[in-house]
């Protein structure tokens, strides 16, 4: 079964729920807003994607930081922004598999039919990135 966490109102989100829906794709939504969600899987998210790739940049609610919040940002300050504020992880976080796919794009999400398997089949511990999210 393949989990789809973000939050549903995003407009990356409603693209992602309209993709898998049309390719008749199952799937389990979790609101990652929801009390204790991001701190529970944050940690292997970040082993699979790196914080890098989960951490939205983009976005308003990082433009809404303090500068020096946002300032010589790291791997530990970014993981405690992104518990204090979900809203700043990219949307949508896939998992399937074992494997983790960050962000929207239709190719990612089509390989994932392909191959039975979110993104191509990639070894233990690595992440597929897929494109733009919010």
């Amino acid at each position: 079964m393949i989990t789809v966490f973000g939050i549903r109102n995003c407009d990356t989100m409603k693209k992602a729920f309209a993709w898998l829906e049309a390719n008749g794709v199952p799937y389990e939504f979790c609101d990652y807003r929801q009390p204790g969600v991001v701190a529970a899987l944050l940690p292997e998210w970040n082993r699979h994607a790196g914080w890098q790739a989960l951490l939205n940049t983009r976005g308003l609610t990082w433009r809404r930081l303090a500068a020096d919040e946002r300032a010589g940002i790291d791997e530990e300050r970014a993981l405690s922004l992104m518990v204090a504020h979900p809203t700043l992880i990219r949307r949508p976080v896939v998992a399937c598999g074992g494997q983790l796919l960050v962000g929207f794009s239709p190719e990612c999400f089509a390989s994932l039919l392909d191959a039975g398997s979110v993104g191509q089949r990639m070894p233990d511990g690595e992440a597929v990135q897929g494109g733009h999210g919010s």
